[in-house]
Parts: structure tokens; sequence; C-alpha cells
């Protein structure tokens, strides 16, 4: 039997995601798109005990699981990425839209949660739309402080290779150095392998 361990991350980092394709089986480009310098994120995970009484007492217990919410936020997120998360008409002159009619696509994505000894935990989200923040700035006063992109996501069951029932999240844990885990839900998650050569976006 493995030894368990009992450490706790010191960090996040790989957010990944890609737009899914029709049959659900994956993402319709051949490489997940990298967003860098996430600074926090959680996944939200919701259930509530049901009490079935009798006999003045509780005579069963059910368990009904709500759905997966997902918040977080980069030091800066590229208006590209925006527009394919959100689902924004853009211009061929280069502006981006927000509207009543914007439908975000049906997205998958991955992060990794990093420790101190160097391991990583991968954390797999099958089928999700991202939703709309707000837009904020504020003014400079002596100090420079930076602003925050936050995102916030609603993700369901899919389909999952390797799972006889549909998940909404998957996690994988790797020793420092090694890459299993991380292989196998890339390409659970993704349908494609890990990206050796990544397409990132850190710009506007």
């Amino acid at each position: 039997m493995p030894e368990k361990k009992y450490l706790s991350s010191t960090g996040v980092d790989e957010f990944y995601y890609g737009v899914l394709n029709a049959g659900e089986t994956g993402i319709v480009a051949a490489a997940p798109e990298r967003v860098k310098f996430l600074q926090d994120i959680e996944v939200a995970m919701s259930s509530e005990i049901t009490r079935a009484y009798g006999d003045n007492v509780v005579a069963e217990l059910g368990v009904s699981q709500g759905g997966v919410a997902v918040s977080g936020n980069f030091h800066a997120i590229p208006q590209s990425d925006k527009n394919t998360l959100l689902g924004l008409e853009t211009t061929t002159g280069g502006l981006s839209a927000h509207g009543s009619s914007d439908n975000p696509p049906y997205v998958a994505v991955i992060f990794a949660k990093t420790y101190e000894d160097g391991s990583k935990e991968y954390v797999g989200l099958p089928k999700g739309k991202f939703l709309k923040t707000s837009i904020k700035g504020t003014s400079k006063q002596g100090n420079t402080t930076f602003n925050q992109d936050a995102i916030s996501a609603e993700f369901m069951d899919r389909a999952v290779t390797g799972f006889t029932k549909q998940k909404s999240v998957v996690v994988g844990a790797d020793d420092a150095a090694a890459t299993v885990k991380r292989d196998a839900i890339f390409q659970a998650i993704f349908g494609v392998t890990y990206p050796t050569t990544t397409t990132t976006t850190t710009g506007l």
C-alpha cells in the first residue's frame, strides 16, 4: 500500500482550457490554450443531505448533489481568451463587445495545484461555461498597485473515458518529476496529449 502524503499545496499553475467539440469527446483545437499567471482558484462542489423520518427519528439519509461553481483571479486575462470564454463578438478592427445575445461555448479546464516537494495535483473540469464578471478600474494613488481579472464559471457532468458514470471534477496527483497522472488527465479531459509546445496568451 503506498504511503499516505500529508502535504498542503502552496501554489497554482498550468491553467489550460479548450472549447469542446460537438460530440464532447475532446476539444476542437489540436492543443489546449494556456492562460498564464493564475493567482487563486476555488472549485466549490455543493451537496445537501435530505432526511426521511419515521417513528419520530431519522429513518434514512439521502444526498442531493448540486452544481460545481468555479471562481478565481488572474494577474490579467488576455482579451483573446475573454472573447473565446465569454462568446464575445469581435470586429475586424479588433473591437470586442458584450451583449444580451452572447452565448459562451462549453469548455473544459485543467489546472495544477503545486507543492513544496515538487509534486503536483491536476484538477480537471470536463464541461462548463464561463460567466461575465465586472469590469473594474481604480485610480493610481502614490504606490503602484495591480488590479486583477476575476473568473467565474459553472461546470456540469460529462462522460469521461475510464469512468462508468458522468463526472464534473477529475483529479490526479504526480510525485515530483512524474507525469503519468498529468498525461492521463489531459487525455481524459481534452482528448489530446499534454502539450510540449504550448499555445500561450499573456498579452492583450
